[in-house]
């Protein structure tokens, strides 16, 4: 390594600097204020632990994602968490062990050996809210509603939401009755939406069998009509697909109703996190953002894992990415520039206004001059014996 590559990051690592940095962090207290403020209670769970907990339940998508390290002190394997969901379940089954519902909210970095996508790095900060111990429909739409505040009051534009129910692909497939290898192949052509894949895979199969009916699904994505094609496909199918159908369908109804703002679609081929999704699962996107901005969704499975059966649901989200998108919400205050004059008169004057504003005092040494390279837009000034506030002009 030579000198001029001392001070280089890895790929996919950066700094945060001004002012991003600021308007990260006042973004993340405002999510955690908001959470709080729907009784979500935060937890700051560790940047590393051992592999055991964090591959447990969720965790076992993750595998490929977690940086992997050797305890120094016990010889045994820990990861850097790529997802702070395991943990929060870990909190739920092994720490708190309330009994009923448990509400947990947490804001942290999270590591990943490789980028989620092209225009992402790999420490992002995730955000998230998880609800413990209710099975509920309404416990599904309290994650969706608090997300959609979330997004709100992260200051986003429009917000489209595009939700399925894994339930309704895992019905199928066991009625299906394929062996290992080929359901393997539907499955990722499904998670793919490869068409023609699935069409060589769903040949000579007859009407009206779940076979037919999976080939029928893939081709379903849109709007609202996009339910009522799935339900003329599936007609025939087991309770538990009319039940997921009409579940999706009341969700609908209600985000029409509360949050008209919002656009809602489906996708039948949406399979994330399908080896611990149990429910219905939903993805939040916004303009000018190819990725989902928040997702969620319903994993039950997962207390059992934990040793403790408890039902679960949540969200999470990325503040960087929320940073970014966040539509201006109009023209902030910049900071008071107040002059380096050793006067108790103005030290009172900068202290009270410090209470609720910023007020950078200059140095006798500094070498920047122009109040407004330190992002000042207005100054402090000597007016007929008094200090006022005054434009920078």
């Amino acid at each position: 390594m030579t000198d001029s590559d001392r001070w280089l990051l890895p790929d996919g690592v950066e700094d945060i600097l001004p002012p991003l940095a600021g308007q990260i962090e006042t973004l993340r207290r405002s999510v955690m204020d908001t959470c709080q403020r729907w009784g979500y209670q935060l937890v700051i769970p560790p940047l590393i632990e051992y592999l055991e907990s964090l591959f447990t339940g969720t965790g076992h998508d993750l595998a490929l994602q977690t940086f992997k390290l050797t305890d120094q002190l016990t010889g045994r394997m820990m990861g850097v968490r790529a997802d702070m969901t395991p943990q929060a379940a870990r909190i739920d089954a092994h720490t708190l062990r309330q009994e009923g519902v448990t509400r947990l909210c947490y804001a942290g970095h999270v590591l990943n050996t490789r980028p989620q996508h092209m225009l992402a790095g790999r420490t992002p900060i995730q955000a998230g809210c998880e609800l413990f111990g209710s099975a509920s429909e309404a416990a599904d739409r309290e994650i969706i509603s608090l997300m959609l505040e979330v997004l709100r009051v992260a200051g986003l534009p429009r917000v489209h939401l595009d939700m399925a129910h894994v339930g309704i692909y895992q019905a199928l497939i066991r009625e299906a009755k394929f062996d290992r290898a080929t359901e393997s192949e539907i499955f990722d052509a499904m998670r793919r939406k490869s068409i023609p894949e699935l069409d060589i895979l769903f040949n000579g199969c007859e009407e009206g069998t779940p076979k037919a009916r999976l080939k029928a699904l893939a081709r379903i994505s849109g709007g609202r009509d996009a339910l009522a094609q799935a339900r003329e496909a599936l007609s025939g199918a087991s309770g538990e697909v009319t039940e997921a159908l009409d579940q999706l369908e009341r969700m609908a109804d209600m985000l029409a109703a509360h949050y008209p703002e919002v656009t809602t679609g489906f996708d039948f081929c949406e399979l994330r996190g399908y080896n611990y999704h149990t429910g219905l699962v939903f993805s939040a996107y916004s303009r000018g953002h190819g990725e989902s901005v928040a997702k969620g969704g319903r994993y039950d499975a997962i207390g059992q894992d934990f040793g403790r059966a408890r039902p679960a649901t949540g969200f999470s989200i990325d503040i960087r990415a929320l940073v970014a998108l966040a539509e201006a919400r109009g023209q902030r205050n910049g900071a008071i520039w107040a002059p380096a004059e050793a006067d108790p008169a103005l030290a009172g004057v900068v202290s009270e206004l410090r209470l609720t504003e910023t007020v950078i005092q200059a140095l006798p040494d500094d070498t920047v001059t122009d109040p407004r390279q330190r992002g000042c837009d207005r100054q402090l000034v000597r007016q007929n014996g008094q200090w006022v506030v005054q434009p920078l002009n």
